[in-house]
């Protein structure tokens, strides 16, 4: 009998210590699965943060080039980039019945008033168009896989290269009037990218 109950006993207290180890190992992969989800929740804002800051620079430096940056570089390069880059909301807001009214507008002033439609407004056409009439190809899966990025980083590179090169130097790309707000711009379209890029494929 006494040997009966010494074995219960060790067999409450084996029971015991495995459930304790296993909720101590559940409360360490809940602890690591906190610190992973804090981790790459953080990577996604960066990242969303950056598109959003990156689009915003390239409508600038095309407000800019309709505006008072007039060179030779090919800045209608910034539609695709604008249109690859664009933050799903607003992308989506354009392609509905919005974007196909500016898209209609704009075509007919185009075509019978010719006149009064401003140059400057071509570019933001264009873009509009883009994003009503594209396929879904590229609306939806070249725009949301590292296809799109790469086509954004190689506008961004070149036009960066572009505008140094014009600028007559790095230095100068710096120093020269309306040269650093450019610059700058240029090199925030080629940030989101690369970080894109960096983030997956890690």
């Amino acid at each position: 009998m006494g040997k009966n109950s010494f074995l219960a006993m060790t067999t409450d207290t084996d029971a015991t210590d495995l459930i304790r180890s296993d909720f101590r190992d559940l409360g360490i992969a809940a602890k690591k699965l906190a610190v992973h989800a804090t981790k790459l929740g953080s990577l996604g804002f960066g990242t969303a943060f950056l598109k959003w800051l990156a689009c915003i620079a390239a409508i600038y430096l095309l407000i800019l080039d309709r505006t008072n940056w007039k060179t030779n570089i090919l800045t209608a390069l910034l539609i695709p980039y604008i249109f690859f880059s664009l933050p799903s909301i607003i992308f989506n807001f354009f392609s509905g019945q919005v974007g196909k009214w500016i898209a209609f507008i704009a075509v007919v002033l185009r075509l019978f008033f010719p006149k009064r439609f401003p140059d400057w407004l071509e570019m933001p056409a264009a873009l509009i168009l883009l994003i009503v009439v594209a396929p879904s190809l590229f609306s939806s899966t070249i725009r949301d896989d590292w296809i799109g990025i790469v086509i954004c980083l190689c506008i961004a590179c070149y036009l960066l290269q572009e505008h140094i090169r014009a600028s007559g130097g790095f230095r100068n790309a710096f120093t020269q009037r309306h040269g650093i707000s450019n610059t700058l711009g240029l090199i925030i379209i080629l940030v989101y990218p690369v970080w894109a890029l960096v983030l997956r494929f890690i």
